[in-house]
């Protein structure tokens, strides 16, 4: 019989060289992890911004504050590489006398870090890592297979195409069999011979 629960928030940033598990208070065990008040590495949470809604295209937003031992240590966090990192906060019952987990923690954000900014005052040294929902990734517009020049050279090593064709409204691929309706070529190559010999794609 469980006599009297306390809440505890745990949250979880997954960084590519390790989880980052930190709670409110003391440490708890759940779901394999070990959620601890303090980071050895990176420090301790102090303050959490709730999530805000977006507008338009902008992704709902919200923010993270944390003390961090070093300046190196916040400097580790803003990785570029570390952008994108899942952030997770699960708020949970705890049993007061044997510090287990009563039933399942409910899930309250599910985040990808965005940035971060540290600010320094005396005594006082906090990194602000500014979170968005991992939603955000349906609003980038080179998501998936585009006729971009980076794209081109990840399919097709050295070859650079598609580096002058900028500035289009509609993007052809060099080569290509024939012109798509509605667009013409011009240039010094001209249509013919089952390409735009080397020439500018233009639409109509």
């Amino acid at each position: 019989m469980i006599d009297r629960v306390l809440l505890v928030g745990l949250m979880k940033i997954e960084l590519p060289i390790r989880d980052v598990l930190l709670c409110d208070g003391g440490f708890v065990r759940w779901g394999g992890d070990v959620f601890e008040v303090e980071d050895a590495d990176f420090g301790v949470l102090v303050g959490f911004e709730a999530l805000t809604e977006g507008v338009g295209d902008e992704a709902p937003a919200g923010m993270l504050s944390m003390a961090t031992p070093s300046t190196a240590a916040a400097a580790i966090l803003s990785t570029p590489g570390y952008q994108g990192s899942r952030v997770r906060l699960w708020v949970g019952e705890v049993d007061e006398v044997t510090g287990a987990i009563v039933g399942e923690p409910d899930l309250m954000i599910d985040w990808q870090i965005d940035s971060t900014r540290l600010r320094v005052a005396r005594g006082t040294r906090t990194l602000e890592i500014a979170c968005v929902t991992r939603g955000q990734r349906l609003m980038l517009v080179n998501d998936g297979n585009t006729l971009s020049p980076a794209f081109h050279r990840s399919i097709h090593p050295g070859e650079a195409g598609l580096d002058n064709a900028t500035g289009l409204t509609v993007d052809v691929a060099w080569g290509a069999a024939s012109a798509p309706r509605g667009v013409a070529a011009v240039g010094g190559g001209g249509v013919g011979g089952g390409g735009f010999g080397g020439s500018s794609v233009n639409a109509l």
